[in-house]
């Protein structure tokens, strides 16, 4: 029998070579036959630590690693666009501390050049 091979998203990278990856799918509900959705998790084994949080993956079956870890990568199919808001707030902060850093550095040697030509 072949192996599966399943897409979904990486859901969390917090653990090192381990992936947890949510597959979303549509079942038919046996009684009333309503569709409603619900997704599988898996624990999937990233030899390079590849993928990161919000990616689409492709995974496979694989020997059990550990206890829940039954996948395995196969590839990154789409690399997450989410920006990462903390990132960006502590670049503004540097940027903004750089620049007055810059202003003040600059009004010393405005006043040590009006001192120099004062003192002449």
């Amino acid at each position: 029998m072949p192996k599966r091979i399943l897409t979904g998203r990486v859901k969390s990278d917090k653990m090192d070579k381990t992936r947890v990856v949510q597959i979303a799918r549509l079942v038919r509900h046996p009684k009333y036959g309503k569709i409603y959705r619900d997704r599988t998790t898996c624990y999937v084994h990233d030899e390079n630590n590849e993928s990161k949080e919000g990616d689409t993956v492709q995974i496979i079956e694989a020997a059990p690693l550990s206890k829940k870890k039954r996948w395995a990568l196969v590839s990154v199919v789409e690399k997450s666009n989410e920006v990462d808001v903390t990132a960006m707030k502590a670049a503004r902060k540097l940027r903004e501390s750089a620049e007055e850093n810059e202003v003040v550095a600059t009004e010393t040697k405005a006043e040590a050049a009006t001192e120099e030509t004062a003192s002449e």
